[in-house]
């Protein structure tokens, strides 16, 4: 067998111990963790996206990875019907991808019509991105998911050049499908909607793939014996949004879109997202300056001025002022009442100032929270953090103890799950660019079950990119409509109202 490299080693003794669970406090709920704005606060938010300055602005969308479980029951259903190829059937004249000279004429035959959908006898969507598969029919044009990521960012993410910057994470095999398809439609889009499209495609780095392991933990070895190493899910990707040269930066995942029909109330939350972000970011700089004045500034005279202090009886102590102290006030209670951070007991003056100055000196991120009705996906909740200070997090079920009544009711009294509509501020009160990477948490990884060629395996996965591999941001929870989430995450979704 081949050798394991230290990193992989490291990754086995994961494999043995375990992820810790976090300690959680409550879920997030309104007035508690999920702030719910009236219409003034929403209408000022919005205005605030328009007029506020920033540093370029960039759309990040995770895109990689074949649609396969998009089509997973429709795969089982190939060689003999199942309730999912019967629908697809019955209604397939409905889906954007229709095409008579691929299918037919109707009647449709379920396991025919499965079949050509999803291999190389007809449209070979089961081995293509979901980027590039037509969700949305208009009488003038049919748009793949990356086409409406493009109608849409216009409507919100343009600098003042008139550009709009779009990032994509793609696999690489599947670059060639995503130039085709956006291809199609770029001068159309720039010269209808007088915009400069700036399209970058990054990949999940391989070096951050991690070890699969059998169920006695050891390497889980490929028919020539070496190893086999998976991509260690959308965590990686904080590499990638680590080496963006933008402050401000929207996520959003590549099958939440939906017609134009719902576009407008997604550009307005879009935007109040993004003014809550630069609001947040605008009052944490103002206490960052405000504490550096009225430290760093009288302390740098001091040491200028020698001993003269210690001579003539001057206290050389800018943090036990009242004026510092008033600050650290205000702070605290900003911080406890906005982001539901409690900080524990400091040792002293200086001790708690630089507390939270660690605290504020932190990227931004606001996330959006719909209602929960059903929907797969992470919920917001409270959590105690090692430091002992409170945050507000973004958990996965897979996180939860079940085995602790305590987070089971939390897990109970969850009102708002994440649909992955999140606005990053990424650089400091000095215009620096964060190191995202000193703010991951790799206590929070996940195992988790897959198969390869059959075979039952372990897999590693890193942080989430929206759960411990931001979990030392500075957060806040946003409500947004539901009519904001419109995720396909099976080909049948493609029948719900917002994507007719």
């Amino acid at each position: 067998m081949n050798k394991i490299n230290t990193d992989y080693q490291a990754q086995l003794k994961r494999f043995r111990t375990g992820f810790p669970y976090l300690e959680i406090i409550s879920s997030a709920t309104k007035g508690r963790g999920i702030e719910v704005l009236s219409k003034e606060e929403e209408d000022q938010a919005a205005a605030y996206a328009e007029s506020a300055s920033t540093e370029g602005r960039c759309k990040f969308v995770p895109a990689s990875g074949a649609a396969s479980r998009m089509f997973k029951a429709i795969f089982a259903g190939i060689q003999t019907p199942n309730p999912e190829t019967v629908k697809l059937a019955e209604n397939l004249e409905k889906f954007a991808f229709y095409d008579p000279s691929v299918f037919g004429k109707a009647p449709y035959d379920p396991c025919k019509t499965a079949e050509r959908l999803l291999t190389s006898e007809g449209l070979d969507y089961g081995n293509k991105p979901k980027g590039v598969l037509k969700f949305h029919r208009y009488e003038d044009e049919v748009r793949t998911a990356v086409a409406e990521h493009l109608v849409e960012g216009q409507a919100y993410m343009r600098n003042p050049d008139g550009s709009v910057n779009l990032v994509l994470t793609i696999s690489e095999e599947h670059e060639e499908l995503f130039r085709a398809a956006i291809a199609e439609v770029k001068e159309k889009y720039e010269q209808k909607y007088g915009v400069r499209y700036n399209i970058t495609f990054t990949y999940q780095d391989k070096s951050t793939n991690t070890i699969a392991v059998d169920s006695d933990n050891n390497p889980f070895l490929k028919e020539d014996g070496t190893p086999l190493t998976r991509p260690a899910g959308h965590g990686a990707l904080i590499y990638n949004l680590n080496s963006l040269s933008e402050e401000l930066v929207v996520i959003k995942n590549i099958d939440n879109v939906c017609t134009g029909a719902g576009q407008e109330i997604t550009a307005h939350w879009k935007k109040v997202l993004m003014g809550r972000a630069l609001q947040l970011r605008d009052r944490i700089r103002g206490y960052l300056y405000a504490l550096d004045q009225l430290t760093a500034t009288r302390s740098e005279a001091s040491k200028l001025a020698g001993q003269q202090f210690l001579t003539f009886g001057i206290q050389d102590d800018p943090y036990s002022t009242e004026e510092c102290q008033s600050l650290c006030n205000e702070i605290e209670e900003f911080l406890l009442n906005e982001l539901c951070i409690e900080m524990p007991q400091a040792k002293n003056c200086r001790d708690r100032a630089e507390q939270l100055r660690k605290k504020l000196d932190r990227p931004v991120r606001v996330c959006g929270m719909v209602k929960n009705e059903g929907e797969a996906g992470g919920g917001p909740f409270i959590i105690r953090d090692k430091d002992g200070a409170s945050s507000l997090q973004i958990l996965e079920g897979a996180q939860i103890d079940r085995n602790n009544p305590e987070a089971v009711k939390a897990l109970e009294n969850s009102t708002h799950f994440n649909p992955v509509d999140i606005v990053c501020c990424l650089k400091d009160y000095e215009g620096h660019k964060f190191n995202l990477l000193d703010h991951v948490d790799p206590e929070t990884g996940l195992i988790s079950s897959k198969s390869y060629q059959g075979r039952e395996l372990k897999a590693l996965e890193l942080p989430g990119l929206w759960n411990g591999s931001m979990s030392d941001w500075n957060t806040l929870f946003v409500e947004v409509p539901i009519e904001t989430f419109n995720p396909v995450k099976v080909v049948l979704d493609l029948l719900r109202p917002a994507h007719q």
